[in-house]
């Protein structure tokens, strides 16, 4: 097998095996780890077929994880996806009415985010006893939500680690609030901030970038590392279930092996979309990749123009995950579409931090054929959830909801008939406001917890174990903090 080694997009030339990526979580030089080549798939597409999510885990991420010995990945991917998953299958792919719906919420937490925050904290442990570090590792995350309680959830009393959380104290929806908030755990901390979630992003990433805090962690004998997907050990967990639902496809009888499929991705942080490029990379028959943004339409402008623009109003809407105006993970994107250009894509930072935007060139415009962008309103995000309930009684979250929008958006625009799977990112019982509302103005006076119980009802679904008992759970975080004191509370928690 070809060793696969990773270096930065910003123009250190150092290149380093998997487990120093994930362990390092950025770049010294700010970059983001990709890998020096993505590796083909090494089986037939047919064989996908006869494998449990597991066993295709392991074939697809011992490709990137070269480092990695076949016994230890292989013990890290069941711990990861066991009965903590309400589904045995993991990732269903279900259809409703014409559209199939990949179910990415059946972990603990209700959201994709489990689908790689599972089995992060395994490949991290492996990556500090593979390098020796005799370091307590402190994983310093931001959230716009979901990622958050996976975070804590994944990394809660795992010895020789630290779990920090920001988040921004109104960005979320109450449930995610109280999900994080509620957080057991000796080694858990979660601040909120008086600011949105590109605050808290920015403030991470610049602390695990910050010479003279490295230096105070090294004194003291810890390590930054981080939960955010700008971690590569993130990244590649998500490349599985692109593969996962192809097979289900292929089992359903829906397609053949070897057709092309779309996936719509309600997309934020670019992560996920970017999961799905690599899986193309990789040999997966994807036509079109569909990145949806809710009215933080950043990524739609820059599909169809080019020009990355943060520079604008930040709406805070019913989809809280994707609120977001910085999307850090586009970064790999912009990296191999410009030839592996280092140079340029510094270039391209130092220019979106300096006047919060750029344009890319003529030639990397071409290369985002792979893509196409659309975005929903408000008010086509709630109609989404209405039409799909009232014609199917099956019920999608807000984020899902933006995606079966731009689905619509696109089937209006392109006529393309190719088999479509919407990546179903949440469960509707995290945003249950916004979601019973659309299906009927009745449920408006209601609280979160009481909406829990109706939306029960109407699904005739128990509610999932991760939430049952959430608004008796003690609230054990308190800190609020303003978004340029987050070096404080770090500085205050390590006693550094």
């Amino acid at each position: 097998m070809k060793q696969i080694y990773y270096k930065s997009t910003r123009g250190n030339e150092r290149q380093v095996k998997s487990a120093e990526a994930i362990a390092r979580g950025l770049s010294e030089d700010g970059g983001l780890f990709v890998p020096t080549s993505i590796p083909k798939l090494t089986i037939g597409l047919e064989e996908l077929g006869h494998m449990n999510y597991k066993e295709l885990a392991f074939t697809i991420m011992k490709e990137f994880l070269t480092d990695y010995d076949d016994k230890d990945l292989l013990e890290s991917i069941d711990k990861a996806y066991d009965e903590k998953f309400d589904s045995k299958v993991i990732a269903p792919l279900v259809k409703h009415g014409d559209a199939y719906f990949l179910e990415l919420y059946h972990g603990p937490t209700l959201a994709f985010k489990d689908m790689a925050l599972s089995i992060l904290p395994y490949l991290l442990k492996n990556a500090v006893k593979k390098l020796n570090i005799d370091k307590e590792m402190v994983i310093l995350t931001a959230t716009s939500g979901d990622t958050g309680k996976a975070a804590l959830e994944g990394f809660a009393n795992v010895e020789g680690t630290k779990i920090i959380v920001f988040f921004p104290q109104e960005g979320v929806s109450e449930i995610q609030k109280r999900q994080m908030l509620t957080q057991a755990g000796d080694n858990t901390y979660v601040i909120g901030i008086e600011g949105n979630f590109d605050d808290a992003q920015n403030g991470v990433k610049q602390m695990l970038t910050d010479e003279s805090l490295l230096k105070s962690l090294d004194k003291n004998n810890k390590m930054f590392s981080s939960a955010n997907s700008i971690n590569i050990g993130r990244l590649i967990p998500q490349v599985v279930y692109y593969f996962y639902a192809y097979a289900q496809l292929c089992k359903m009888g829906d397609i053949k092996i070897g057709d092309e499929i779309n996936f719509c991705v309600p997309t934020g942080n670019f992560g996920d979309i970017l999961a799905g490029y690599y899986a193309k990379k990789m040999g997966l028959p994807i036509k079109k990749l569909i990145c949806a943004s809710n009215q933080n339409k950043v990524l739609y402008d820059f599909i169809k123009t080019g020009v990355y623009d943060r520079v604008r109003d930040f709406v805070i809407t019913m989809s809280p995950s994707m609120d977001i105006l910085i999307s850090s993970n586009l970064e790999r994107l912009l990296y191999a579409i410009s030839g592996e250009d280092s140079n340029k894509i510094k270039g391209l930072m130092d220019k979106l931090k300096k006047d919060g935007k750029y344009e890319i060139d003529d030639n990397m415009k071409k290369e985002l054929k792979d893509f196409f962008g659309g975005y929903a309103t408000e008010e086509d995000t709630a109609k989404a959830i209405t039409n799909v309930y009232k014609t199917t009684n099956y019920v999608i979250d807000t984020h899902t909801a933006v995606s079966y929008a731009v689905y619509q958006k696109y089937l209006e625009e392109t006529k393309d008939t190719t088999k479509t799977v919407i990546v179903s990112t949440a469960s509707p019982y995290k945003f249950t406001p916004d979601v019973m509302k659309s299906i009927d103005k009745k449920y408006a006076g209601l609280n979160d917890f009481e909406l829990i119980k109706e939306l029960s009802k109407i699904t005739k679904v128990d509610i999932p174990a991760g939430i049952k008992d959430l608004e008796t759970r003690p609230v054990l975080h308190k800190t609020v903090c303003k978004k340029n004191e987050m070096q404080i509370q770090i500085e205050k928690i390590l006693n550094i």
